[in-house]
């Protein structure tokens, strides 16, 4: 076993690994960009190094400052986590080129499975299923045109390096295919420098099932499926394991292709088999085709540990080291149901668009696995992915891990940034996938039903106010109070850009009538804890100028200070903004242009994610304040339209 490695990486995962490590008393090294000095990541490990400025680009995937910084603290091999150089070929070479261990698969593994149409000609060789579909080298758009034809519409076209969902187009008609492939290639070409597609039959009611495999180099053995189908435009959102629904002869046949697969490579360490799956008449064992496989951990790795009791990072660490594969086949066995549920600091109802912010309140209940990265006041950075944690639960049975999961998301606690939690809420109780009818296809059928944006009811408001005023503070702690003491105060809070007044009437340390909205909510304290209108208070956060009661997932007022009022202030659908720190990746107007309302002006690249920016309204550009390339903050004015009657500049 090493002495010590280096973790190639940040966030969640590198915690993870650092965690597996310490337990089989391995030392670990974390690498840091400027942006992540004081990150959680850092703090654990025995010993951290920086690497660079925070951008991605400078830092994480600067594989020579991190071989450099392995050799300087003696570390003899290197784990890489995933996304970053995980998948990167020419990063493993440099790595056992240095005279250290690269914790994963060979490159040649990673080269075979790194191109789409590759890998699924390797695959057929090796007798896995494939999707039916053109994968040649010709890329004239006729020829491809014509192969769509053969295969038989509707058709998806997928760019051949792709990943993300990134250059993939649907086309449902013939007429539709050569709009849809000029798309998908100039996509393709800006996303992975390689505008090359493949074409494939489009099933009607996918589902996304993997299979987790492990290998030594030599033999291989699978532990079992996840079902990934929830997802929102190809990202997942929930996963689970096992796959609703599935019967013991499918699970062998998928189980064996994943294996045949694996073996094909001569994979090493731990790695996954997609799977596209029919769904449309029940799982069955001629239902289910070769995808992709990723060869490294992935993000919903905890949900197989959870049902096998395996954990798999020591197993990485393990072979790595040189040790055979860790278990046969004969002894791994499902125990149970888990869920995983990914908590994203992003603006649902703003069309899930990606947030910053300083995490001023975080907690996890208890009974939860809770994979994360941040801490309570720690900042939410533009730079990376926004995700805060990964929740995972377990239970004997399906209905009982769901329920677990669908009260931990109301449990969770995190104020400072808008999250997902309530999407995410949603989702778990939705009645399809909590009757496990679940496809690829669900989230965009039900969005408008699973994005609601919470409301505020009088309890919750007046809940606020006191907290606002510091009136929920235990009776022995509230000072200077006295029967010739004030007894109404008001506050004004703010949600959403309205303006709420609150009046509270005090009538003792435990007792208050709140008005809100003309309504009057009674508060008193009883027992030790605050009643709201005949409820149990939910939790409360404050934080400088922000209140947070944890009820509907956290709803957040602002304390408007009356000081600092701006009574000029107003929104303005003229003026383009930056909604967070990016880089402005294309400036698609210019001065006089006349633009329609939803036109896109401006595209924003923030957190791995490129942002259109659309105008508010119809009118004439009559500045453009921004440059391609240029970084710039949140709120940034970015494109102004001109006024009635004013000229272009």
């Amino acid at each position: 076993m090493f002495d010590t490695i280096l973790i190639a990486n940040r966030g969640e995962i590198a915690c993870r690994v650092i965690e597996s490590a310490r337990a089989l008393g391995v030392r670990s090294v974390a690498v840091y960009s400027d942006a992540d000095r004081d990150a959680r990541h850092v703090a654990l490990a025995d010993r951290a190094v920086r690497i660079g400025g925070p951008a991605p680009a400078d830092s994480y995937l600067s594989g020579g400052a991190i071989i450099d910084a392995a050799r300087e603290t003696g570390a003899q091999a290197i784990h890489p986590g995933y996304g970053f150089l995980s998948e990167n070929p020419d990063f493993v070479e440099a790595v056992e080129a240095a005279g250290l261990t690269f914790i994963g698969p060979s490159a040649e593994a990673i080269r075979a499975m790194g191109l789409k149409d590759a890998a699924k000609a390797l695959m057929e060789e090796a007798g896995v299923p494939v999707v039916p579909g053109y994968h040649g080298e010709t890329q004239d758009p006729e020829h491809l045109s014509g192969a769509a034809d053969a295969i038989g519409y509707p058709v998806l076209i997928k760019a051949v390096a792709g990943g993300g969902g990134k250059g993939m187009r649907l086309v449902e008609r013939p007429e539709d295919f050569m709009a849809a492939l000029d798309s998908a290639r100039g996509e393709a070409a800006t996303a992975f420098g390689n505008a090359a597609v493949l074409i494939e039959k489009f099933i009607q009611k996918p589902r996304h099932i993997e299979v987790q495999v492990f290998g030594d180099g030599t033999q291989a053995v699978h532990l079992f499926e996840r079902d990934c189908s929830l997802q929102r435009r190809h990202q997942k959102v929930i996963e689970e394991a096992p796959a609703p629904g599935m019967t013991e002869e499918m699970r062998s046949a998928m189980g064996q292709a994943a294996v045949r697969a694996a073996r094909a490579i001569g994979y090493k360490g731990a790695g996954t088999v997609e799977f596209i799956v029919d769904g449309a008449q029940g799982l069955r064992p001629d239902g289910f085709w070769f995808m992709e496989m990723n060869t490294r951990l992935q993000v919903e790795h905890p949900v197989t540990e959870a049902i096998t009791g395996v954990d798999l990072v020591e197993w990485q660490l393990r072979v790595a080291s040189g040790e055979g594969l860790p278990a046969a086949q004969e002894d791994l066995a499902i125990t149970g149901h888990a869920f995983e549920a990914r908590l994203y600091a992003e603006d649902v109802p703003k069309g899930f668009l990606p947030a910053t912010g300083r995490l001023s309140h975080l907690r996890f209940p208890a009974g939860v696995r809770a994979d994360s990265g941040v801490r309570a006041g720690d900042e939410i950075s533009p730079h990376y992915d926004p995700m805060i944690a990964k929740l995972i639960t377990h239970g004997a049975s399906r209905s009982g891990a769901l329920r677990r999961l669908a009260t931990a998301l109301r449990q969770c606690e995190v104020a400072g940034t808008v999250t997902n939690l309530a999407f995410l809420g949603a989702l778990a109780g939705h009645a399809g996938f909590a009757a496990g009818d679940v496809d690829t296809g669900l989230i965009a059928r039900d969005l408008d039903d699973l994005v609601v944006a919470p409301a505020p009811g009088p309890a919750e408001t007046a809940l606020a106010g006191l907290a606002a005023l510091d009136l929920l503070a235990p009776a022995e702690e509230v000072a200077g109070f006295t029967l010739w003491a004030p007894l109404t105060r008001t506050v004004l809070l703010r949600r959403e850009g309205a303006e709420i007044e609150v009046r509270v009437q005090s009538l003792g340390p435990d007792a208050h009538d709140v008005e809100v909205d003309g309504q009057t909510v009674a508060a008193r304290r009883i027992g030790g804890r605050w009643q709201i209108g005949g409820e149990a208070a939910p939790p409360v956060a404050v934080t400088g100028d922000l209140v947070t009661v944890f009820a509907q997932y956290g709803l957040g007022f602002e304390i408007v200070d009356l000081l600092k009022r701006d009574p000029l202030a107003a929104g303005d659908a003229g003026v383009i903004e930056a909604p967070m720190p990016g880089l402005v990746k294309a400036v698609l107007t210019e001065p006089g242009a006349e633009v329609r309302a939803g036109d896109r002006l401006a595209v924003l690249e923030a957190m791995k994610m490129e942002h259109a920016l659309l105008a508010a309204r119809d009118g004439v550009v009559a500045e453009v304040l921004a440059a391609q390339g240029d970084q710039v903050a949140a709120g940034a004015a970015l494109i102004r339209l001109a006024e009635d009657g004013e000229a272009a500049a």
